[in-house]
């Protein structure tokens, strides 16, 4: 058993006993962890850019954790603006859960939570979180706040942790229908969510800050845009958790001073990154970042890498005006890939492809995602009528144990040994 293996189980037996102690020995060990992404430490080729996501999502994870009494729990797509013009840090059940897994101590939650109820055939990210909540190793937050966009687990999970852990939640319902009625529906809850905010927290959301919050967003989401055309040619090597660490920074850390200054620190160093003749590869959904055989073939390769991840871009295409916050964080919601049909999603991707010169596109058919996987097929066969080959992978993001490691090496190695002969 290796040092990792040890501290998850020893997390996991402590939790099911003393849940407090527990949380003091996690907490223990991503504070060691945040101490080793910094100097002095060797960077080990990783690039500034992801280095500082990397230091950025720790810092969150950790505050979530042990002060929880300035935290909020929100789900992914939820825009988080208005909490850092109140000063109060949001954090995502995804992320906390892919720190347990990396912990290794992931299954014993998620086996705590099939106990208790849970249908296995629900994603692992809030399975793991739910069986961490329910052994008590997860604080109360302040409050929680999600929205109905992209899972529908989030109408199960937050629900149910409001309850449990006595804390007021706000819902953020996104129309299914992509239109101008539906941006001033969302842009009217939003209004109502800073109301929400302020007499939950009894700290001001000043228009001011608000502004300034989605001022960061647009620079944040014009960087990232601008980096696209490089791509076609240049290569910043790094590991497929870069990918993960960006969806948070696009997400519950966009509007931060610290996701601003993460995609144009990204943006620099892709203009200033060599020439590759590595292939490119458009990603849709999750990257199973733990899964050994993947780590093996993509991270700090010559051979391929990932130019984007739909769970990235997907909030920095919409058009970004501070001038008018609530709209503009609202059009991100309604307009998003992951809303409606999947005619939108496919458009994103294609248009990225192109921008990006991909060779090809794989889709990760995450475990208990069902929007991706039921649209899984549509977009293969609409990539490749595009000329854009086509991998469809099937696995589990938050449990590698449940994911044939062999069967993805071989498939990934196989596609691109296509892409390599050209067909």
């Amino acid at each position: 058993m290796d040092i990792t293996e040890w501290f998850g189980s020893e997390v996991l037996r402590l939790a099911q006993g003393d849940p407090e102690r527990a949380r003091r020995l996690l907490l223990t060990g991503y504070r060691a962890n945040l101490a080793t992404l910094r100097p002095p430490f060797p960077n080990k080729g990783v690039s500034g850019a992801e280095r500082l996501a990397a230091v950025t999502v720790m810092e969150l994870i950790i505050k979530a954790l042990a002060h929880p009494d300035g935290a909020a729990m929100v789900s992914l797509f939820t825009p988080c603006e208005p909490l850092f013009a109140a000063g109060i840090a949001p954090y995502s059940l995804e992320a906390i859960s892919g720190y347990l897994m990396g912990s290794k101590c992931e299954t014993g939650f998620q086996e705590i939570s099939a106990e208790n109820g849970v249908p296995e055939t629900m994603c692992s990210f809030h399975r793991t979180f739910l069986g961490a909540a329910d052994a008590g190793l997860m604080p109360k937050p302040r409050f929680i706040i999600y929205t109905s966009l992209a899972c529908d687990g989030n109408m199960i999970t937050f629900p149910y942790l409001e309850k449990k852990f006595g804390v007021p939640g706000f819902f953020i319902d996104v129309p299914y229908e992509k239109s101008e009625d539906a941006v001033a529906d969302v842009a009217r809850q939003l209004r109502s969510m800073k109301d929400f905010v302020e007499d939950v927290s009894s700290r001001r959301v000043t228009d001011g800050a608000l502004r300034a919050a989605v001022k960061r967003s647009r620079l944040s989401a014009e960087s990232y845009r601008r980096r696209l055309g490089p791509l076609a040619s240049r290569q910043l090597k790094g590991d497929v958790t870069g990918e993960m660490y960006c969806a948070f920074m696009s997400h519950i850390l966009l509007g931060s001073k610290d996701a601003e200054k993460y995609f144009r620190l990204l943006e620099d160093e892709t203009a200033k990154a060599p020439v590759s003749q590595a292939k490119r590869l458009l990603w849709i959904h999750t990257i199973p970042y733990l899964q050994p055989s993947l780590r093996r073939i993509m991270n700090f390769s010559d051979r391929a890498f990932v130019t984007a991840c739909d769970l990235c871009y997907d909030s920095l295409m919409t058009p970004i005006d501070e001038r008018d916050p609530y709209a503009s964080m609202a059009r991100r919601l309604v307009y998003s890939g992951y809303n409606g049909d999947p005619g939108g999603r496919i458009e994103n991707a294609l248009k990225i492809a192109r921008a990006t010169r991909s060779d090809g596109a794989v889709i990760f058919a995450h475990w208990g995602c069902k929007a991706t996987l039921g649209a899984s097929r549509l977009m293969k066969d609409a990539f490749e009528e595009a000329g854009l080959p086509t991998l469809v992978l099937d696995g589990d993001a938050c449990a590698p144990a449940n994911t044939g490691d062999g069967q993805l090496a071989t498939r990934v190695e196989a596609f691109l040994e296509m892409l390599e002969a050209g067909k």
